[in-house]
């Protein structure tokens, strides 16, 4: 049993990208650590199941705020050693950017342990600096305001300094210091300013545009020397505590990271030189997630470890300051994506296959079909171990000659059926025979995506993961259960929107990107769940409501002992009231119209009262229903 477990976690790479917190118990179920390597555990088919008995509908969003917890631990535990094996003066605050997650009970699970370390938040609009204000961060922790600002946006900054807030607001253009400078002077609060400085140096992967002499944000080494100057003639210099720079999100590889941090601490060691008393560097985020598990610089993988990012930032900050002679500035983190993609994950239910034919169960030969369908029955009869390659080249051309017969009228759309049905068995047996040979070949390798099953899954990839669809973002995917069972077959995965793109292609492996799934078959009768996993950040932000498919229902797991746990909190995904309201279809105009329907139709003598009644009754019932498909699973 074990080997079999071992064989199936190596399968969907479990250890490569689960960072400790997640692992296959003997039952061959899924389940969650709190902490890496702890020896407390729950099982999430356990999870699921308890869920279901409180008609809490799939899919479903499970949080784990000890995960999140356990990275905000991780982040503050490896820059503190840093710190100490490099002897830094200086301190580290975090502070997370609002844009990667939202939402309120992740933002209150963050505070909750950031506060024991004086980490704070990041707000890049007035909606985001709106809610931050309002929230209960830790006195000494930062409030840093980024984004482009009009006269609303620092208003409401200056609001959240009077409140108490450490807020520092972050000069993007020279045009809005000289409106921080007409509000300092009005009111005589001073919050703190930030200077985003335009770098030379670039991050890598997908983000790296962001970063760069062309980046949207900061400025230029002129105007770094403009705005010093507008403060100092304001007799207020003394404003200017934070340094700021950004090269990109999910960063890839280390060196980028290290050139970055190099050319800013030497920006802040020549302001320093001047006799500005900037005391913090703020490094923007950056640091990535390793979501394929292969540890490189691919676009979905990072070639570093969360402790070897905080060494070489600290170590790089040092070293410039000891050649410039300058202190050592705090530095500030805004890295979000490290620390919540691991605390969440959405379980979802197969509704059912997707099956290209019907099977040769389903035809009958009789002999006097036309002349390509026989000649594909005899393919399919005599292919063999040595054959096979040869007899899937021959079936690949009767099937054009069967197409070109049926457009030229020569052949009956029942024959067609069974040409089609007789061609893909030949490719299932030829695939079959390239499996038990292990030919090498990309022929086969695209025969084999052709041949994968395509599983209907209950949720929408537009508004899950977003980022498959927008940029092939790499997300691990694995079932709940049966993982003491090596899954025999392979699919691809479809959403219940009605777009083409809809579909989930790519899977992550080690060596390569997937273009298949391990999956188990279904069985008729049995429900058969997917996770898929590290999906914290951005994904609840950037989804979309594609046919007005809406929030998932969610719900909050704390771990409380060995197989023990404790659903903390049940939040309702989206109704189909919630939805159409969205789309301004207000509640009382969509029933004052159907009923308007069902008069005319009494009216034409085609409704009775007592029929409409009831039809009225049943059509406002589905305003409170789940937007999502019903089943749990169960086929």
């Amino acid at each position: 049993m074990k080997s079999a477990i071992a064989e199936v976690a190596q399968t969907y790479g479990i250890e490569n990208w689960g960072a400790g917190y997640f692992d296959i118990n003997s039952r061959g179920n899924l389940i969650v650590r709190p902490i890496e390597g702890d020896p407390r555990n729950v099982d999430v088919k356990r999870i699921v199941d308890d869920l279901i008995s409180r008609r809490v509908k799939l899919p479903v969003l499970l949080r784990f705020p000890q995960i999140f917890a356990s990275q905000v631990r991780k982040m503050n535990q490896s820059f503190r050693a840093a710190m100490k094996d490099f002897d830094y003066k200086g301190e580290h605050l975090a502070v997370f950017p609002l844009k990667v997650n939202q939402r309120r009970q992740v933002i209150e699970a963050y505070l909750e342990e950031a506060s024991k370390y004086n980490y704070g938040l990041e707000a890049g609009s007035k909606a985001e600096l709106y809610a931050a204000i309002a929230m209960d961060q830790s006195p000494d922790s930062l409030l840093v305001c980024n984004g482009f600002k009009d006269d609303s946006f620092i208003d409401l900054a200056f609001v959240g300094a009077q409140a108490g807030k450490n807020v520092v607001i972050v000069i993007e253009k020279l045009s809005e210091l000289g409106k921080v400078v007409d509000r300092v002077l009005e009111t005589g609060v001073r919050p703190m300013v930030g200077m985003r400085v335009r770098l030379y140096t670039r991050g890598s992967g997908r983000w790296e545009k962001s970063g760069g002499e062309q980046s949207k944000f900061g400025l230029t080494t002129t105007e770094l020397l403009q705005a010093i100057k507008m403060l100092s003639d304001a007799g207020l210099a003394d404003m200017l505590r934070v340094l700021h720079f950004h090269i990109g999100s999910q960063i890839t590889q280390i060196k980028r990271v290290k050139a970055g941090v190099k050319e800013a601490a030497r920006v802040y060691a020549k302001i320093r030189k001047m006799g500005v008393d900037v005391d913090h560097l703020n490094v923007g985020g950056g640091a990535g997630v390793d979501y394929d598990g292969s540890k490189t610089s691919f676009e979905s993988s990072v070639n570093y470890t969360l402790q070897e990012f905080a060494n070489d930032v600290i170590y790089t900050v040092k070293s410039v300051c000891e050649e410039e002679n300058v202190p050592e500035p705090n530095v500030i983190t805004e890295s979000g994506r490290v620390l919540v993609a691991y605390h969440s994950m959405l379980v979802t239910n197969i509704i059912d296959e997707i099956e290209t034919v019907q099977g040769i169960h389903n035809i009958t030969i009789t002999g006097n079909e036309a002349q390509v369908i026989n000649e594909l029955h005899d393919l399919y009869k005599t292919m063999n171990a040595k054959n096979f390659l040869e007899y899937y080249h021959d079936a690949l051309e009767h099937k054009e000659e069967l197409f070109t017969l049926f457009d030229l009228g020569f052949i009956s759309l029942e024959d067609r059926a069974k040409g089609e049905v007789l061609f893909w068995e030949v490719c299932d047996k030829a695939n079959n025979f390239a499996k038990q040979t292990q030919i090498k070949s990309e022929e086969f390798d695209d025969l084999r995506k052709l041949l994968s099953a395509k599983y209907l899954c209950n949720f929408s990839v537009f508004r899950s993961v977003p980022d498959h669809w927008a940029i092939d973002q790499l997300f691990p995917i694995i079932p709940i259960h049966k993982l003491n069972e090596p899954p025999k077959d392979t699919a691809t995965l479809c959403d219940i929107t009605c777009d083409s793109d809809g579909v989930v292609d790519k899977f992550v492996d080690l060596h390569d990107v997937k273009e298949v799934l391990e999956v188990h078959d279904l069985q008729p009768g049995e429900p058969y769940f997917l996770a898929m996993m590290l999906i914290g950040a951005y994904q609840e932000v950037m989804g979309n409501f594609h046919n007005l498919f809406g929030t998932t229902n969610e719900a909050h797991v704390i771990v409380s002992g060995d197989g023990e746990y404790h659903i903390s909190r049940i939040i309702p995904g989206s109704t189909v009231g919630d939805m159409v309201s969205f789309a301004r279809y207000e509640k009382e105009f969509l029933q004052d119209g159907f009923r308007n329907l069902l008069n005319r139709q009494i009216k034409k003598g085609k409704l009775t009262e007592e029929q409409a009644a009831g039809l009225t009754d049943e059509y406002e019932n589905h305003y409170n229903g789940y937007t999502y498909l019903a089943g749990n699973g169960h086929r």
